[in-house]
């Protein structure tokens, strides 16, 4: 039987919004608020958090879910996403593996659910990532990726372009291990599906502004 892993990464050093997973959102620090979505899922047959400081293990402990201890080079604002999930991934065993952030609070339960649902259902794909479907006129470097000058278009027949989140995305873990052993991308490792999220849920927090924003969003007091 498959073996299916939520992963929540959460570095103590942040440049814009220092120690932002520390940070109140409702009554629960982000960090909290996350695991506590990967809980209430139950989709999951374990739930770790991931850091390079154990300031975030009292955490893990308080709300029943593990803690894995990543080497502290692997929590600098140099080392990316890329290199600590290969590191889990060779620490712990999964067949699948989820990354679910903290810092997209507004990502819902629901959402999480239907994520895991899709990528049960679609296994031909070994890397799924989340997505906002923005179905509007979108250019990149000055040509038109979904309309075409020549005509107008009414947004609402527009072929929808998928913005990447990062909120949720589920790797095959043998397949993401066997491309780095080649040297190449695990990130985008195998075939490659995407699901839709939410236009909210992919609302990372980064800076101060974008915790208010998300904080108003979710209804959240400005005192908390």
């Amino acid at each position: 039987m498959s073996r299916s892993i939520a992963m929540i990464p959460a570095r103590l050093g942040s440049q814009r919004l220092k120690k932002k997973n520390l940070e109140l959102f409702g009554d629960h620090t982000l960090i909290e608020h996350a695991i506590l979505k990967c809980k209430q899922s139950e989709v999951f047959d374990e739930i770790y958090v991931n850091s390079e400081s154990e300031v975030f293990e009292k955490y893990a402990k308080l709300h029943n879910v593990s803690f894995y201890k990543r080497p502290e080079i692997l929590g600098n604002n140099i080392s990316t996403s890329e290199d600590f999930v290969e590191d889990f991934l060779r620490n712990v065993e999964c067949d699948y593996l989820y990354q679910v952030h903290s810092i997209t609070p507004l990502l819902s339960v629901m959402e999480i659910q239907e994520f895991v649902e899709f990528c049960n259902r679609n296994r031909q794909y070994d890397t799924v990532l989340s997505c906002i479907e923005d179905q509007i006129e979108v250019a990149y470097l000055n040509t038109p990726v979904n309309f075409s000058f020549s005509n107008k278009t009414n947004s609402q027949d527009l072929k929808p372009t998928q913005r990447i989140t990062w909120s949720i995305s589920k790797w095959c873990s043998k397949k993401y291990l066997n491309e780095k052993d080649q040297l190449h991308n695990g990130t985008y490792s195998g075939k490659i599906g995407f699901k839709s999220i939410g236009p909210y849920s992919g609302l990372a927090i980064k800076t101060e502004e974008d915790l208010q924003v998300a904080r108003i969003l979710k209804g959240i007091s400005s005192d908390s």
